[in-house]
């Protein structure tokens, strides 16, 4: 009994550890985005002013300057599902800092019964884990796929990420046991919605699969 009574509290606790973590990564890049909107003005300016002075190749400078800065922090993913597109945009821009290239396709037309908190629990452990096993490798060969979609009833995903020949059959984290926690806990959210989920790693790269049902969560034991 006392021993479920600490399992119960380390899982609270890493929970709510995990969502402020993620909150804040999307607060920041909704913060990115806001400040480079209240500067828009100050960026026409600068270039009027150069335009003023016949300055065309400063101009072009800046206009380099604003586009790679907007690239950084603007949102990628449109799926339909507000949750889904916060969760996926902030790893992504994080993704993006870290030099990782990542191929998105996401599609949720739909609401979603799994709950929010699932939802990040689940994507965002997904993400960081590949882009742990992404930074073991140079720059030029760390890569991320992600594919989401509405497969009849059920929320499908699948992540494909780069690893290091010497990584690529660890199917646990070995970054720690928050991290072994985090596979963990997605593996209880696919069990609690009476979901599937397949690993596999081949030839440098992991994948995983995840089918999630769009329904009532099924009752334990039955």
């Amino acid at each position: 009994m006392l021993l479920d009574k600490l399992i119960a509290k380390r899982v609270d606790s890493f929970e709510t550890e995990i969502l402020q973590k993620y909150y804040a990564e999307v607060e920041n890049m909704y913060a990115q985005m806001r400040g480079w909107r209240h500067d828009y003005r100050h960026h026409i300016q600068v270039m009027k002013i150069h335009a003023a002075n016949g300055e065309f190749e400063e101009i072009v400078k800046y206009l380099d300057m604003l586009d790679e800065d907007l690239t950084n922090i603007e949102t990628l993913i449109k799926t339909g599902n507000q949750m889904a597109d916060a969760i996926l945009n902030s790893k992504l821009s994080i993704a993006a800092e870290k030099q990782i290239n990542v191929k998105a396709v996401a599609r949720i037309p739909v609401a979603l019964t799994i709950s929010e908190l699932d939802l990040c629990i689940v994507i965002g452990n997904l993400l960081d884990n590949a882009m742990d096993a992404c930074m073991e490798l140079p720059a030029e060969e760390r890569l991320i796929r992600i594919y989401m979609e509405m497969k009849g009833n059920y929320l499908y995903l699948a992540l494909t990420n780069t690893a290091s020949g010497a990584k690529k059959r660890n199917f646990r984290s070995t970054k720690g046991a928050g991290h072994g926690l985090g596979l963990a806990r997605v593996d209880a959210v696919i069990k609690k919605y009476g979901g599937y989920i397949t690993r596999a790693s081949e030839d440098n790269a992991f994948s995983t699969e995840i089918m999630l049902p769009q329904g009532e969560i099924p009752m334990m034991g039955k």
